[in-house]
């Protein structure tokens, strides 16, 4: 568990760089499982999450070694079970992914029911439907999702609602299916066009990545690869967000300012300077924000995991804001420990309404899911005194060495409690050439 204690007050400046897309690297994993070789990932988050699925692709007998820190090989020729651990599934959303996986490549899965943060109903029924359109039969008893085909078809299925995870797992299973698959109404995000440009690289058949139709034609055979995740827009927007709300001057390196738009719009509308690069954007916060309004949408739309942190920016600025959050129904829940904070934040069905205060204050708060303990650790940046943060596991799910990061800049954050152990280590204990895989040729594809 993580405890962090804030002291607020101090402007954040300098340079911080941004990790690999956590919401990239839960899916390429899967993804390496439907290659005949070996596939190297690189720029791969150091982050809980990651070590989970890595916990995962092993249990289903998959091989899985790290060659320095950001880069994995992933080996899943061995996989012979195509029932995943529930003891580790339980723990992570992303773990449907291996349901497309795992059905592409053996022709079944048995995968117990995703965990992950509690942000509202999160149903995985276009997944569901998409697979059954291909010929798979699904059950779902005790927990488990079970699917068997014998051989997966091309199908055109229409995504009731633009979901990420179902896109990105119909594409898995499309991708050795027997003749074209198309998705309409596929989601755009970026991580979208990640797995697709991993599986391209892996001799998959995929146009249409990126818009709202994707067209997959099956092919018989994936190879092993090499592929370099995108970096993190949610990583960097969050410390975009924290420069602006602290009045400070940051710039965030490696990541695609197109992927930040929206964030960088409405950090302008409040008042923030920025300035963009090729793989680089500066910030220089104002000495006091301006109310603005935001909406979340699907991508390119203003992020729903950027919603939280921009709602903490906005506590303080002059003004009556209003946050309409269209994506998940539970992601307000955070707004109580921002009013232990002295925050005056109200909440109706799914839009906060934030009336401006001179400075929050500190106080021990509790987080319960991912971008709400972002979110409250913002807080405790912008806040007069100590805060301390239960964060439990649900930073260190999705950011790299945050405090680490947050002390390059100024900030005063300190881990009360011992530094996160991963199931995976990045270093000489795991690398290529251990228990006799020694990298070579069939690596370097």
């Amino acid at each position: 568990m993580a405890i962090f204690q804030i002291r607020g007050g101090q402007a954040l400046r300098g340079t911080v760089r941004t990790s690999g897309r956590k919401n990239s690297a839960v899916a390429v994993l899967p993804a390496a499982l439907l290659a005949d070789g070996p596939v190297r990932l690189d720029n791969l988050p150091q982050i809980l999450d990651v070590a989970v699925m890595v916990e995962l692709l092993r249990t289903l007998g998959a091989r899985v070694q790290a060659d320095g820190a950001g880069t994995l090989w992933v080996d899943g020729a061995g996989t012979g079970a195509a029932i995943a651990d529930a003891r580790w599934a339980g723990r992570l959303r992303a773990s449907y992914y291996l349901l497309g996986a795992l059905l592409s490549r053996h022709g079944e899965a048995d995968v117990p029911l995703p965990g992950g943060c509690d942000i509202g109903l999160r149903p995985i029924d276009q997944h569901l439907k998409g697979f059954a359109a291909m010929g798979a039969e699904v059950r779902i008893a005790h927990g488990m999702v079970s699917l068997r085909a014998r051989q997966l078809r091309g199908a055109h299925i229409y995504l009731d609602v633009t979901s990420v995870g179902a896109t990105i797992n119909l594409m898995l299973a499309a991708a050795r299916a027997q003749g074209v698959t198309v998705i309409e109404n596929a989601a755009k995000e970026p991580h979208v066009v990640d797995v697709a440009t991993q599986l391209l690289a892996m001799g998959a058949s995929i146009i249409g990545a990126g818009t709202d139709v994707i067209k997959v034609r099956g092919v018989q055979r994936l190879h092993g690869c090499t592929h370099a995740i995108i970096p993190d827009e949610i990583e960097a927007s969050t410390y975009l967000i924290a420069a602006t709300a602290t009045g400070g001057d940051v710039v965030v390196e490696n990541l695609i300012p197109r992927h930040l738009e929206p964030v960088i719009a409405k950090l302008a509308e409040a008042g923030a300077v920025l300035e963009e690069g090729g793989d680089w954007v500066r910030v220089r916060g104002p000495r006091r924000c301006s109310a603005v309004h935001v909406k979340t949408q699907p991508y390119p739309g203003f992020p729903t995991d950027a919603q939280q942190p921009m709602t903490s920016l906005l506590t303080t600025a002059l003004g009556t804001s209003t946050v309409t959050e269209t994506i998940w129904d539970g992601r307000f829940r955070f707004v109580d420990e921002l009013l232990r904070m002295g925050a005056r934040v109200t909440v109706a069905g799914r839009t906060a309404v934030i009336e401006s205060v001179t400075q929050l204050t500190g106080a021990s708060v509790t987080a319960t899911e991912l971008r709400g303990a972002a979110a409250l650790l913002l807080a405790g940046l912008m806040a007069q005194g100590a805060s301390t943060l239960d964060a439990g596991q649900t930073l260190d799910r999705g950011y790299e060495a945050v405090e680490q990061k947050l002390a390059g800049l100024g900030a005063d954050v300190q881990r009360l409690s011992a530094p996160p152990v991963y199931a995976l280590p990045w270093g000489e204990a795991m690398h290529v050439g251990a228990a006799g895989w020694d990298g070579g040729a069939e690596h370097r594809r």
